[in-house]
């Protein structure tokens, strides 16, 4: 058998949660479920209102259209993380202006956003990689000082704090993701955090279709009708009901999960291996245990590793491919510059030494089998 890389955890009421909603008149959203799943997160995050939507990606493009970027305005990001990051501002016509990560946690050097800032910058992104939280003190003054828009792509850390603040409850707006690659799952599902109460009316347009509707369901317009941009954001009420058999057992789920990263940590700090650089977690931060990433020294171990793993039966991956080197960006940096892409080098290092272990709720029973073919890997390494 080979060990999954992610595995989907079933809290076994997922089905009866399903069959209520097939069994009711509202399977579009809007209902008994999606309300308990937006109330939940307004208070685990603190928010000032949150919104279900279709996916991570649906949040990111509706807090473009928040902002309202123009073409042009520049946003701050990292260049290590998943495209709809870049891509949601990029359909605004956005530029994004890639920012080198920290070797620790491969979240955004704070001490680097500054010198990106021009006249042209309109937002910082932040990424909170592995549910591990960025620097959020030292990037909330830079918003401040600049008056910067700043948003929290929280895709991987629900749940996860920084100095006892949640995640996702600091910036102006905040992007969960409900993929069933994240910790909580609906299959495909996110949400939008919002944090500034001035954006809330909008906010509701947008995920509607540009439409009223929610306006005047509440007695606050006349009639329903077309009033601004906007698109079909909204998720369903049976994945709505899916995502609330999650939450119930979120705690659980996330402390399992915790267990096994801790096992992980303890495993590879008792090899003192000088070839493997283990995850580092600052202090102010408590992390949800969504990814264990594990870096080899060097490169050119990365896929041999990987591919040691998979034949002792073990599934790994390597990481995101930094959107700075990516086909696309190249074509959009040409379009709007006459110099060079930037030199990332953090970012590139990240990417060529970092690996991915299994870990999902329930992966403790195969974690020996893990260890012990990485430990022979690393028996197999020149002593030198």
């Amino acid at each position: 058998m080979t060990i999954p890389f992610n595995s989907l955890y079933h809290t076994g009421k997922e089905m009866d949660y399903v069959r209520e909603v097939i069994m009711s008149s509202r399977w579009s959203g809007f209902a008994k479920f999606s309300k308990r799943c937006e109330t939940w997160l307004q208070d685990k995050t603190g928010c000032h209102k949150a919104m279900l939507v279709s996916s991570c990606t649906a949040a990111l493009e509706m807090a473009a259209m928040l902002i309202d970027i123009q073409p042009g305005d520049e946003i701050i990001m990292p260049s290590y993380t998943f495209v709809s990051t870049a891509n949601a501002f990029v359909l605004r016509g956005g530029m994004p202006v890639f920012v080198d990560i920290r070797s620790d946690t491969f979240n955004i050097d704070e001490s680097q956003i500054e010198a990106a800032i021009t006249p042209k910058t309109k937002a910082i992104v932040v990424v909170h990689y592995a549910g591990v939280a960025c620097n959020m003190q030292a990037i909330l003054e830079l918003a401040y000082k600049h008056d910067l828009w700043l948003l929290e792509d929280n895709a991987h850390g629900l749940l996860s704090t920084y100095k006892d603040h949640p995640l996702g409850s600091m910036g102006h707006l905040s992007t969960l993701s409900f993929h069933e690659t994240k910790n909580i799952t609906c299959g495909q599902g996110g949400a939008i955090l919002i944090n500034d109460e001035q954006l809330l009316e909008r906010a509701h347009v947008l995920r509607d279709k540009g439409t009223n509707r929610d306006a005047f369901e509440h007695g606050n317009a006349a009639y329903y009708s077309w009033v601004d941009i906007g698109s079909n954001y909204c998720l369903s009420e049976i994945q709505a009901a899916v995502l609330w058999a999650q939450f119930e057992a979120a705690e659980w789920i996330i402390q399992t999960r915790m267990d096994a990263w801790n096992t992980y940590a303890d495993a590879f700090a008792k090899l003192a291996s000088k070839h493997l650089v283990l995850p580092t977690i600052p202090q102010d931060c408590k992390h949800n245990g969504h990814i264990y990433p594990l870096r080899v020294a060097q490169p050119q171990w990365r896929d041999q590793l990987i591919a040691f793993l998979m034949q002792h039966g073990v599934n790994a991956h390597f990481h995101y491919v930094p959107l700075h080197t990516s086909p696309a960006y190249g074509k959009i940096y040409s379009a709007n510059h006459s110099s060079t892409a930037p030199h990332l080098p953090v970012t590139t290092h990240a990417y060529e030494t970092l690996v991915r272990l299994p870990m999902w709720a329930g992966v403790s029973k195969h974690q020996p089998q893990v260890i012990e073919a990485i430990t022979q890997w690393l028996a197999q390494l020149p002593a030198d």
